[in-house]
């Protein structure tokens, strides 16, 4: 199986509303897959079908060669982790008892706690009650649930929202660490800089259908205009079309040793997506 998910034509409408119009997309094992919309556009519609917790209307749906008949087994919920809007911890429980009851549900090793708790940056609140935990805290307890069993598969829908920064940098070492160990990631989510850094690929959603699917580094690349912006050290901005003709004037600001800063113009996702979408991706 080279393929972790595999999906033609999917379709989810409810009521007299389409949620996903027609989806077809394919995500390799071993592949970090970001799913990137604003609020409504079909993220978490699709996020649920994949994990069984949705039936698409039509189309064929397929997770780690299981098709959704498949979904609700214990062999496919063994394979996959999920953190998603409805992921739940038991509030009069510790962390600690709250992963330990996962693990024997999953049936990993009991040791297999610590470790995921220094992975999220929390072994120091293993004996505190979730219920006392802050909403960043909790988060990181319910991405320690979705790890604990060292899934083939991992969803994760706005994994680091309400974390700060020191964490969400911790978080990503970890989600990169898991990776590097074979485990599949499919990211929802809207936060750009963090889809740049941690995706081999994404794809943009909007109104129920994907606009673009490929890196990061060539959709910035595809939506460039390519010129030089170029900061001298007089403080002077300038803006120099990549062309031939100006060869001759970067050389010269670079011999006489007049450069500060050069840098493409390489848009950001978030200005790409509003660039093809007309919306912003808050």
């Amino acid at each position: 199986m080279t393929n972790a998910i595999e999906v033609t034509g999917m379709k989810k409408v409810f009521g007299s509303q389409t949620a996903i119009k027609d989806v077809t997309l394919t995500i390799k094992k071993g592949e970090v897959f970001g799913l990137l919309g604003p609020s409504g556009s079909g993220k978490t519609t699709t996020n649920k079908i994949l994990t069984g917790e949705l039936s698409a209307t039509s189309g064929d749906v397929k997770v780690l060669g299981m098709d959704a008949t498949k979904f609700g087994t214990s062999e496919f919920k063994s394979k996959i982790g999920i953190l998603s809007d409805n992921s739940s911890l038991y509030d009069r429980l510790t962390v600690y008892d709250n992963l330990k009851l996962f693990c024997k549900l999953y049936d990993a090793p009991v040791k297999q706690i610590d470790v995921i708790l220094k992975e999220v940056n929390l072994q120091d609140a293993r004996s505190q009650t979730v219920s006392k935990l802050s909403k960043g805290m909790k988060q990181r307890v319910l991405l320690a649930k979705a790890l604990i069993h060292k899934p083939d598969l991992v969803f994760l829908d706005e994994p680091t929202s309400a974390l700060d920064p020191g964490n969400i940098v911790h978080i990503h070492r970890a989600l990169q660490r898991l990776n590097e160990a074979g485990t599949t990631i499919f990211l929802t989510t809207h936060n750009m800089e963090e889809a740049t850094e941690l995706c081999d690929r994404v794809a943009f959603l909007h109104n129920g259908e994907l606009q673009e699917v490929d890196s990061p580094s060539a959709l910035r690349f595809k939506y460039s205009t390519h010129a030089f912006h170029v900061e001298t050290v007089n403080g002077e901005q300038l803006v120099i079309q990549n062309k031939p003709e100006n060869a001759g004037q970067i050389n010269e600001l670079m011999t006489n040793n007049q450069i500060k800063f050069i840098h493409t113009d390489n848009p950001t996702l978030g200005q790409i997506f509003l660039k093809v979408t007309g919306k912003e991706l808050i």
